[in-house]
């Protein structure tokens, strides 16, 4: 496989479906409601996120590529949250039309404790009016020659009529361009023609009528749908499991998924939608196509909430043998949402910072101790020319770079970040650590910092070091010697 991520920003995609909000209520449980047997939640927060063909829009743009969104929404509150996010992502948001009366989709999910209690629906499935399909298509069909793939993302809300995917479709082949559709239902016979299918396991055992237990179920039901359904190919996603290929006139191609910890499977029919049409749009192969989507997805699910991948994420994973450094380190300007998903589920952070040039056994002890502190340890590392001034000449012994890869091969370590040596207030500020720790070397009220940190209700605790070492020792043996 030989596909330049780079290209990406080249593409432009056309996104044609339905767009909604995903709406996440933050809050705490302590007691019982006296009217009925529920939950009283306490609300905290209130964060909306892109939705639907919403999502799958963010994540091209998170990839570098240009995107069209095409599709209807309501002129309530919500209709205007989107397109200000639309409008903040640089989206071309001239497809989206705005019906008086019709509630834009909205999902809310109430989240306490951690914990998903509740999800509300507000939306209609009415179909849409001949009038507004007309007027899609008209922009449809102006667009298509200056795109490159089209992605049709069905959720079921009357948008995605028959009659309308046929004009989607058309437009499409007459202008010899991919499309692709995430499906819903349990036909497929509305999508005939189209490029490319990627329904889920559980939507492709039921509309083939065989209940995939195994590979070989898998293989029948797919072959069966391909055999039945008038589409070019076919791309079931197995979650965990990774997903199978079907292609005419050729054998499955089945992609196996890295291991890796899933926290939230939101949104990942929708990256993988958007990182094939991107992948195909740069001249990728359909089988490539789906080894790079198949990565995309597996980076998502790790994340929390509908997320997207960047660039550097995706191009790390690709790599023959990839690791988890590019999730660990961590740039400045990525800190915020970090911190917001950690404080969300409840994690306890501890900061511990240093120059950590030569790493060695006092080094190892702090990292264990810290973790002890909290759930999440965050290590900020001075760069290279604060080490410089620090250190001296000479200084530092390994680069920014090498000291991050060696400390993410460490278990104890969750995150790594680079910083100036004196900007570590404004560190502290961000992160808003529970606890910062140093070694014993240093007294409590000799920790840059302890006032920061002290000031929002946090700790400094001095870890015993016993081991008489440091880098400055092993560097200057190693001269002696």
């Amino acid at each position: 496989m030989n596909i330049d991520i780079s290209k990406f920003n080249q593409s432009r995609l056309l996104v044609v479906g339905d767009i909604m909000v995903d709406e996440y209520l933050w809050g705490k449980v302590d007691r019982i409601s006296p009217e009925a047997p529920v939950q009283i939640v306490s609300v905290e927060d209130e964060v909306f996120t892109l939705g639907g063909a919403g999502n799958v829009a963010n994540n091209i743009v998170s990839l570098g590529a240009n995107v069209s969104v095409a599709g209807i929404i309501g002129t309530d509150r919500c209709g205007n949250v989107l397109l200000k996010k639309f409008k903040a992502l640089g989206v071309d948001t001239e497809g989206i039309i705005q019906i008086p009366g019709r509630p834009t989709t909205r999902k809310t999910r109430v989240i306490a404790n951690n914990q998903q209690v509740l999800r509300i629906d507000r939306e209609t499935k009415q179909d849409i009016s001949d009038a507004t399909m007309e007027l899609l298509v008209k922009y449809i069909d102006a667009k298509m020659p200056l795109v490159e793939a089209v992605l049709i993302s069905d959720y079921s809300k009357g948008l995605l009529t028959e009659k309308f995917i046929k004009k989607i479709i058309s437009s499409a082949k007459k202008h010899n361009k991919i499309t692709i559709a995430d499906p819903k239902g349990l036909s497929f016979s509305k999508y005939s023609g189209i490029s490319l299918l990627t329904p889920n396991k559980k939507e492709a055992s039921l509309v083939s009528g065989v209940d995939i237990i195994d590979r070989s179920s898998l293989l029948k039901a797919g072959t069966k749908i391909l055999n039945t359904v008038d589409i070019d190919n076919l791309l079931i996603t197995c979650g965990k499991e990774g997903m199978v290929l079907f292609e005419r006139n050729k054998e499955p191609y089945i992609i196996n998924s890295k291991a890796r910890q899933v926290f939230d499977v939101s949104g990942a029919g929708d990256t993988v939608a958007a990182v094939f049409g991107l992948a195909i749009a740069s001249g990728a192969s359909f089988a490539d196509s789906a080894v790079i989507a198949n990565a995309a997805a597996g980076i998502v699910v790790g994340k929390l909430g509908t997320a997207t991948v960047s660039q550097k994420e995706l191009s790390f994973a690709l790599k023959p043998y990839p690791d988890d450094i590019i999730f660990k380190h961590k740039n400045l300007s990525e800190l915020p949402v970090l911190i917001q998903e950690l404080r969300k589920n409840g994690k306890r952070i501890v900061l511990t910072n240093g120059c950590f040039d030569i790493l060695h056994t006092g080094h190892i002890m702090l990292f264990s101790a810290s973790k002890q502190f909290g759930d999440i340890l965050i290590v900020a590392i001075d760069d290279d020319d604060s080490v410089k001034k620090l250190k001296g000449k000479g200084r530092p012994v390994l680069s920014a770079n090498e000291r991050v890869k060696i400390l993410s091969a460490l278990d104890s370590v969750d995150y790594v970040v680079v910083f100036s040596s004196d900007k570590l207030n404004e560190l502290i500020n961000i992160i808003r650590p529970d606890v910062l720790t140093k070694g014993s070397n240093y007294s409590s009220k000799g920790v840059v910092g302890h006032e920061t940190i002290e000031q929002f209700g946090g700790k400094t605790v001095i870890v015993p070091i016993t081991e008489k070492i440091s880098s400055s020792i092993i560097i200057d043996n190693i001269r002696h010697s």
